[in-house]
């Protein structure tokens, strides 16, 4: 079996994150802070350790990492927690639904508005000049997706950031798709927040996630409940991280992520996305030799692990079951980012996006491409 679909989940992962996630289990079984028994602590300590991880990877505080379920968690914190009644939001053409559905929700509980800002295939005096052509007075909070998770394009978040700054808007970073692929300083993105999954570019296990504040805020809360602290208060705690972690945290996924961080200081996030752009290069050369295929986002440099592409005469999603049968595993569809394929024009059906991982090697490429070739020849 061939996995090329590390854009939605890493796998495999190291070992050592595997090995992290049992331990834990075994022998760390306590409720994180929510006692002073041995287990509890050393549950506890778990979560510091991510949090200690997550700090040195990117820059910040360890307080100011909130230990979430996945992107989408984070960014549904991030945004209504940050978010003002009646403001107008700006977010790009290439957003993910983790983006575009909590700002449309805002619509209806917050009264705000919001409009869409061109991506420009990543150029950054267009992107800038595509904003600052959206701004209105009530403008008072910018998202913007650090990488495409269907194709190569890259915003400038360190431009953005200066342009919210400089107005005092609230700015907020899906880094779903860089995380773990591009080196992260917190302080170079002037971001207010900065969300991702722990489970793609990390390599730590499904149901982790990281909401990473740069500024310091007390956030709304979107869920109430048990933090472990305060309890005879009725709201939440006023700091962060408890503020937004309501309920029992996973130790052993906790564990997990931290591990995934720390294999990948180890290996060096230079060496990842060398290798996953190399393998992207290569399948997009071959693709140029397969009659019928269509590339989407091909011209963008500097390229990502993802390839996007659809193949004349056949559906995405039929592409995709022929692929599967033929052991490899890609992701068809509209990607649950229909902005992003409006953007790039894909059709109503979408795309097929092939994404590599640091796992993957020449031979995948190879034994892709040529499965494309035969499938490419009895179709057309």
């Amino acid at each position: 079996m061939i996995y090329l679909d590390n854009a939605a989940t890493s796998f495999p992962k190291p070992r050592s994150v595997y090995s992290a996630v049992t331990k834990t289990m075994k022998k760390h079984g306590g409720n994180p802070s929510r006692g002073a028994h041995k287990l509890a602590r050393s549950a506890a300590e778990a979560l510091y350790s991510c949090r200690q991880q997550a700090a040195e990877l990117f820059g910040c505080d360890s307080t100011s990492v909130v230990l979430t379920y996945n992107a989408t968690h984070a960014l549904n914190l991030a945004i209504k927690g940050l978010c003002e009644e009646g403001s107008h939001i700006l977010i790009s053409d290439i957003e993910h639904n983790s983006v575009l559905r909590p700002v449309h929700a805002l619509t209806k509980t917050h009264n705000c508005t919001y409009d869409i800002f061109p991506s420009c295939n990543g150029d950054a005096d267009a992107v800038i000049k595509g904003i600052e052509e959206k701004l209105r007075p009530e403008t008072r909070m910018i998202i913007a997706c650090h990488v495409s998770n269907i194709c190569g394009i890259r915003l400038p978040v360190e431009q953005i950031g200066e342009l919210c700054q400089r107005r005092g808007i609230i700015f907020i970073v899906d880094a779903s798709q860089s995380a773990g692929h591009i080196k992260i300083d917190l302080n170079a993105l002037r971001a207010d927040a900065i969300c991702m999954a722990g489970h793609k570019g990390l390599y730590g296990p499904a149901g982790t996630g990281l909401l990473i504040f740069g500024k310091e805020h007390s956030p709304s809360t979107v869920i109430e409940g048990g933090s472990g602290a305060d309890s005879a208060e009725l709201l939440m705690p006023a700091y962060l991280p408890e503020r937004l972690e309501a309920g029992t945290l996973s130790a052993p996924l906790a564990a997990g992520l931290a591990e995934g961080m720390r294999w990948l200081r180890k290996i060096g996030i230079d060496t990842v996305s060398s290798h996953e752009r190399y393998l992207s290069r290569l399948f997009s050369d071959y693709l140029s030799d397969v009659k019928g295929i269509k590339l989407y986002g091909n011209d963008i440099v500097p390229k990502s692990g993802t390839v996007l592409f659809n193949l004349n005469g056949v559906s995405a999603a039929r592409l995709g079951q022929l692929l599967d049968e033929n052991a490899i595993c890609v992701r068809t569809g509209l990607h649950c980012a229909p902005l992003a394929h409006r953007t790039l024009g894909t059709g109503e059906d979408g795309a097929v996006r092939v994404s590599f991982g640091y796992f993957n090697t020449v031979s995948d490429v190879r034994q892709l491409a040529l499965v494309l070739q035969c499938l490419a020849g009895r179709i057309n």
